[in-house]
């Protein structure tokens, strides 16, 4: 009998079984895989429009800390982190928004009334009124938001974060 194939019930058996197999490994397995490396795949946004406060509530020519939270997830893990700002109107119409973090190492800096200066106490660190280095190891100014970064609404203050 030319053409004609004949299998054992064993072998039929065999690639049965090892096509059920396979069908069911990956209607489960790919799903899976699908679940695991899902939150890896997302990116989510980082910029954000972030209030501060009433813009009345910001003294002209005195710099007023206000903070604010941000979270982030990585994969499962969620991270809440928190930001300080000093908020500085330099006049009825112009607001200047400086990041609280030292450009040396990151300390947080205070508003020294007296001295009318920024200082940090990692490595005294001093800025001026809007940011300037006025001595210490900074290697640059302050962070600032000013520009397009800072808008007001409704009368409310606001920054345009960007990241962590």
């Amino acid at each position: 009998m030319a053409g004609s194939h004949n299998i054992s019930r064993r072998d039929f058996i065999k690639i049965t079984t090892a096509a059920v197999g396979t069908f069911i490994g990956a209607a489960v397995g790919l799903p899976a895989i699908a679940y695991l490396i899902d939150p890896a795949l997302k990116s989510g946004s980082t910029d954000a429009w972030i209030p501060l406060g009433k813009l009345d509530s910001f003294v002209v020519g005195t710099p007023t800390p206000a903070s604010f939270t941000r979270s982030t997830v990585n994969g499962w893990e969620k991270t809440v982190n928190s930001y300080g700002v000093f908020v500085l109107r330099t006049s009825e119409t112009d607001t200047l928004v400086l990041s609280n973090k030292c450009t040396h190492l990151g300390c947080h800096v205070n508003w020294n009334t007296d001295k009318q200066e920024y200082i940090c106490p990692c490595h005294d660190a001093q800025f001026g009124l809007e940011g300037q280095v006025l001595g210490g190891p900074p290697p640059r100014p302050m962070d600032r938001y000013s520009g397009d970064q800072v808008k007001v609404t409704d009368g409310t203050l606001l920054i345009h974060f960007m990241g962590g």
